[in-house]
């Protein structure tokens, strides 16, 4: 399993969301190049960025920055936030961004999506960001009626090699990771499955591989590390 470190993006500056809600932010740093730098410097093998505000404005915000990013550390970086359209795919790979993470279109615009895939193979991923295991869109301001489970599934037809599953409820949260729900999507399809959301511990990553699911690849913390609830070191060793 790899430990994905989170930057979230909004502003200009490094913050954590509650459960997705642009109205309750914390700042936790003003400089993402520098807070990038360092979870590399802590021993990070990626990093995974979401772009807040392309997310709620439905069209990257944050290239430029991001591309600072990149230039900063030697690590691969995973982006979301915002990503719609394969002039978004182009630019933010040029910018030195590994793999791109469409959430919304793989809902909307399922054929643009694989064209994507075909076009990119698997520097292209699909978030799927999910409460009470149905499907949340445009920055999780709207619930759909897709079971998470579905979604996953049609992605991994079209090709998709790479889910990011999120338990939004539990996003921010540090009330722990869900893991029967990863365990029923690493069931439902044949891709690799990062987990998201609630995890904050050595705990949460030890019942991650506890599920012995072999698509199970890795976890995205975010909060728990700013906030000292736990330590790369620490989350690193859990994983074995």
């Amino acid at each position: 399993m790899l430990i994905f470190p989170a930057i979230d993006l909004k502003d200009g500056r490094c913050v954590r969301l509650r459960q997705g809600r642009a109205n309750e932010s914390v700042v936790y740093g003003e400089d993402p190049v520098a807070q990038a730098r360092a979870w590399q410097e802590q021993g990070a093998k990626y990093l995974h960025v979401v772009d807040l505000d392309g997310a709620f404005k439905g069209a990257p915000v944050h290239t430029e920055l991001i591309a600072a990013m990149t230039k900063a550390v030697t690590i691969p970086v995973q982006v979301g936030g915002g990503l719609r359209d394969r002039a978004d795919a182009a630019c933010l790979i040029e910018a030195g961004v590994k793999r791109l993470i469409y959430g919304t279109r793989a809902v909307t615009d399922p054929e643009m999506l694989a064209g994507l895939v075909k076009e990119f193979s698997d520097a292209i991923a699909v978030g799927i960001d999910a409460r009470n295991g149905r499907v949340q869109v445009r920055g999780w301001v709207e619930t759909t009626g897709i079971s998470a489970n579905e979604l996953g599934r049609r992605m991994a037809d079209l090709g998709v090699r790479t889910i990011i599953y999120t338990d939004t409820a539990r996003d921010g949260m540090l009330k722990g990771v869900n893991a029967a729900a990863v365990d029923a999507m690493c069931a439902a399809v044949s891709c690799e499955v990062i987990a998201a959301g609630g995890v904050s511990t050595a705990m949460d990553v030890k019942a991650l591989r506890g599920l012995d699911r072999p698509n199970m690849v890795g976890a995205i913390v975010g909060k728990a590390l700013y906030e000292g609830h736990t330590t790369l070191a620490e989350l690193h060793q859990a994983c074995g």
